[in-house]
């Protein structure tokens, strides 16, 4: 093939070029290039940084005890005749609770008396003899031995009575103990033995139970190094302190702090306290596990911040800021501590300052925003 050949087989692809470029040089020299649409706005809850006071709380798990529990046992043997109480009944101290044959220990009590008397009778006889012993040796008509047989024999006779005495108050004391009465004012239990049966006072299984529960104390345990907050605070005035139940949301009953253990747990590093409530509604009952909260004091017109504000980031937490032309900037803040749903501020932002509280999902330094805070204000009132 000759060189005009190659030449006349390429002149099309030309043309088709040169109308492409024609095409190009055609368009109108005006026309812009589109520019990116720019992003949209990201809609965000935001509050405002106040400042308030905040309770100082200690949190922790406890349980509620009985502030008096007794076992009610036979002191005697005997059979039982009588519980005039029902179970779960309210008495009262003194109430009668349990009656034992009281008819064995009666006559012996009878005997005991009858003794004394038998011995007293013979002790002035006694004493009369000793009298006229005593007449008849100034008179050298008796010896002097027979006086000293007559003087021993009317100590023999006030010793008699002595034991007598003795054996007369164990019998009244046997014979009470057939009557079992309440120790205090409380709560009685389910029953055990049922009348008719034979109890012994070596039985380890009580007849019945009684507790008081109100009052009524929870005791709870709290890390040892709140301990000298707590002890500083209980020099000032009494701590209040709140029981709740498993949900941690339903409050039970409102009492003081009592007191704190004289140890420390060294296996676990606690120390037990013991607080007081007057459980007026019966809602705390003994052995229920509770979640109990120690109100130490209160931090006055501190900087709080909602505890959705603040994030975690690798150098620690932080907030976002809402800047001009609602754009918002990273702050980091330092926090002194967490209580309910807010943040102690310690340093980082300043009363005034707005934070966002919602939608930081989609945050950057610099990112624009739109605030719905009206929105969630509405929500906030009609719920």
């Amino acid at each position: 093939m000759t060189e005009t050949s190659r030449i006349v087989l390429r002149s099309p692809n030309r043309v088709w070029a040169a109308a492409a470029l024609c095409a190009v040089m055609a368009a109108p020299l005006g026309a812009e290039a589109q520019t990116p649409a720019e992003p949209a706005a990201v809609p965000v809850s935001v509050e405002k940084i106040t400042r308030q006071d905040v309770p100082i709380w200690l949190r922790g798990l406890g349980t509620v005890q009985a502030n008096y529990s007794v076992q009610l046992r036979p002191r005697v043997d005997g059979t039982l005749t009588e519980v005039p109480v029902k179970e779960g009944q309210d008495v009262k101290q003194g109430d009668l609770l349990a009656v034992i044959d009281p008819r064995p220990y009666k006559a012996i009590l009878d005997a005991a008396i009858a003794k004394k008397q038998q011995d007293q009778a013979q002790l002035v006889n006694a004493q009369m003899d000793l009298a006229r012993y005593a007449s008849l040796v100034r008179q050298d008509f008796a010896s002097r031995q027979q006086l000293d047989t007559q003087q021993a024999m009317v100590k023999q006779f006030t010793a008699a009575i002595a034991g007598d005495d003795a054996q007369i108050e164990t019998a009244q004391l046997n014979l009470s103990f057939c009557y079992i009465t309440a120790p205090f004012d409380g709560r009685i239990g389910l029953r055990n033995v049922d009348p008719g049966n034979v109890v012994h006072s070596a039985e380890l299984a009580p007849i019945l139970s009684m507790t008081q529960v109100q009052p009524i104390a929870v005791t709870f345990t709290l890390p040892q190094d709140t301990l000298p907050a707590i002890t500083r605070a209980m020099a000032q005035h009494p701590l209040e302190v709140v029981v709740y139940a498993g949900d941690n949301k339903t409050e039970l009953d409102r009492g003081v702090l009592l007191t704190a253990d004289n140890s420390i747990d060294a296996t676990t590093g606690t120390i037990k306290l013991k607080a007081t409530f007057a459980n007026a509604q019966r809602a705390l009952w003994p052995g229920q596990f509770v979640n109990a909260r120690l109100l130490l004091g209160t931090d006055t017109n501190v900087a709080a911040v909602p505890a959705p504000a603040v994030q975690h980031g690798p150098n620690g937490l932080f907030v976002y800021q809402l800047g001009q032309n609602d754009t918002v900037t990273v702050q980091p803040i330092q926090v002194a501590r967490q209580e309910g749903d807010v943040y102690v501020v310690a340093s980082g932002l300043d009363p005034g300052a707005t934070v966002v509280t919602a939608g930081q999902s989609r945050l950057q330094a610099g990112t624009h925003v739109t605030v719905r805070e009206a929105a969630a204000q509405q929500a906030k009132s009609g719920s």
